[in-house]
């Protein structure tokens, strides 16, 4: 099976490659060729894929001559349309990075468009195939826990302009950390609610966190009210500090009649003190999410049974997200479109 990442402009692109290179019976194919808007330092084009070992090609029509199976979009936000739709062109499944797109307009066509060319399109959400996730819904479909009545979600982190400034510039993100954080625990909720849907946003958001390097929000506080009642809260700021030992995490307490379910979805870690960094720090171990996710789009759901988020998931959750900078600029609630 071939498979192309097209941009390295997200972290997560590297994860990928590196990734897809060791998976048996996978041709792996970069390709880069917008590194217009890179931040001197950042290792992009070719010198990356030179790096992790895998081949290159110098433009995204090399690619598609190719004739890869499938593809990953790993551009910047508001550069995911033009290469869902060249996907979509060439009649190849697609896996596009969170968010689905920058704004709801391009999310809209992104899924009309691969819709209409018959092909695949998936959102890069791993934490769903996290096994601590994968226990809250069992439990849940047990009956365990009784009707969901509240959710409290966080999906925090470090400001991630460190590795990428384009994250902190709306231009090429669509937002800060609302954009960046809110879409993960969104979208654990679309699949845990199945049938119930987002029908009321409430959002507040501030900048006083790294207020002094960037004009985007970098903290927020977004309240969704679902269509059965039951209310959710997530936080998505960008609240570590540079010198914290954790890039992040995100946890997710469940509220039902019967029972509460907590979950930590990257828990699995050592802990400990680097003598070279001079602060703690932590070993991950375990499962590998990215993996799961990647596995899953290739071949379908494992054992478990999860699969990709679909691009009409994708679009609900970027709809949350838009209903909530509505909301943080009008200080109300405001409905989902």
């Amino acid at each position: 099976m071939k498979v192309a990442v097209l941009s390295f402009a997200h972290v997560h692109a590297t994860a990928y490659l590196r990734l897809l290179a060791r998976m048996p019976g996978i041709e792996v194919l970069g390709s880069d060729p917008d590194t217009d808007l890179a931040a001197p330092g950042e290792v992009r084009g070719r010198p990356l894929a030179d790096e992790l070992g895998v081949a290159y090609a110098a433009t995204y029509e090399d690619v598609f001559a190719w004739q890869p199976d499938a593809v990953i979009v790993c551009s910047e936000n508001a550069r995911h349309r033009p290469l869902v739709e060249l996907a979509a062109a060439h009649g190849v499944d697609v896996l596009c990075e969170k968010p689905l797109a920058a704004s709801v307009e391009d999310g809209e066509a992104m899924v009309a468009a691969c819709r209409a060319a018959g092909v695949r399109l998936a959102v890069a959400f791993p934490v769903r195939f996290s096994p601590a996730y994968a226990a809250v819904k069992a439990a849940l479909a047990s009956g365990e826990a009784g009707r969901v009545l509240a959710v409290a979600g966080a999906n925090n982190g470090a400001m991630p302009t460190r590795a990428r400034r384009w994250f902190a510039e709306p231009a090429l993100s669509g937002g800060g950390a609302l954009m960046d954080h809110t879409v993960h625990i969104a979208d654990l909720l679309d699949d845990l609610f199945a049938d119930a849907r987002p029908v009321e946003v409430y959002a507040q958001t501030n900048n006083l966190l790294y207020a002094d390097e960037v004009d985007v929000e970098t903290s927020g506080l977004v309240s969704v009210t679902y269509s059965d009642g039951a209310v959710a809260t997530i936080d998505c700021s960008w609240s570590h500090p540079r010198s914290h030992h954790s890039w992040g995490g995100l946890e997710l307490t469940v509220v039902g009649e019967r029972a509460t379910l907590e979950m930590d979805a990257f828990d699995q870690k050592v802990h400990g003190f680097s003598e070279r960094r001079g602060r703690g720090t932590e070993l991950p171990f375990g499962v590998d999410l990215d993996e799961r996710m990647l596995r899953a789009f290739l071949h379908g759901p494992g054992e478990d049974g999860m699969d990709v988020a679909d691009g009409e998931g994708g679009l609900r959750t970027l709809r949350v997200v838009a209903a909530g900078y509505a909301s943080a600029r009008d200080g109300a609630p405001v409905r989902v479109g």
